[in-house]
């Protein structure tokens, strides 16, 4: 029990520095509610199992090849900076959501939150790192029953993240007036675009190095 508790710090800690994620989580939160910030979070959470099975089965290298790691992060600056326009774009829309509106932003703050997690290099080469090598200490000293033990503790703790996230968010939605709804929109909005731009530097950087 006592690892399970470590891994799910590690996995709190992994999704808590501030990025991409947060910034749209905050967004959706602010304008749909808890439903659109969690959906964001379950999104990304799909995508880190993904990279987690690809490292598992040993196919994840291919990732981190140059042509491969300059695809990604032109792709992630397209991904950011559209998500960041669109949301400057809405901004007006803070509490004029209907219930349609409700439902296609659940669908596309999934997929948002899959894509972009998805396609960001440091989100592959953190999971590289932190994963590949527990997943080697776990499997040379305990067995495969402690690496879905471990596994499982990780990504509670991203869940639980995730919820107290898309909760924080969604009392912006209940409590913020339309002045503080549209201000975390456009801080989220320049915060996406911003990431974006890092994204596309570095992939001029991996172009011209």
């Amino acid at each position: 029990m006592d690892a399970f508790i470590t891994y799910l710090f590690l996995g709190i800690s992994l999704s808590a520095p501030i990025g991409p994620i947060n910034a749209a989580q905050l967004d959706k939160g602010a304008r749909f509610g808890f439903t659109g910030a969690w959906l964001i979070g379950l999104g990304a959470m799909c995508a880190d199992l993904l990279y987690m099975l690809l490292i598992y089965f040993g196919l994840a290298h291919f990732l981190t090849t140059p042509f491969m790691k300059t695809f990604l992060w032109l792709f992630g600056c397209f991904v950011l900076i559209y998500t960041g326009i669109d949301t400057l774009r809405n901004v007006q829309k803070t509490q004029e959501a209907n219930s349609r509106d409700a439902q296609s932003s659940g669908v596309s703050s999934f997929r948002s939150g899959f894509i972009m997690a998805l396609t960001n290099p440091l989100n592959i080469l953190f999971w590289l790192g932190i994963y590949g090598s527990i997943l080697a200490e776990s499997v040379q000293n305990y067995g495969l029953t402690q690496v879905l033990w471990h596994t499982s503790g990780i990504f509670a703790g991203i869940l639980l993240w995730d919820v107290a996230m898309a909760t924080l968010a969604s009392s912006f939605h209940k409590f913020g007036n339309r002045t503080t709804l549209q201000t975390i929109s456009v801080i989220a909005g320049l915060s996406l675009i911003g990431f974006g731009m890092y994204f596309g530097y570095q992939a001029y950087k991996q172009l011209t190095g």
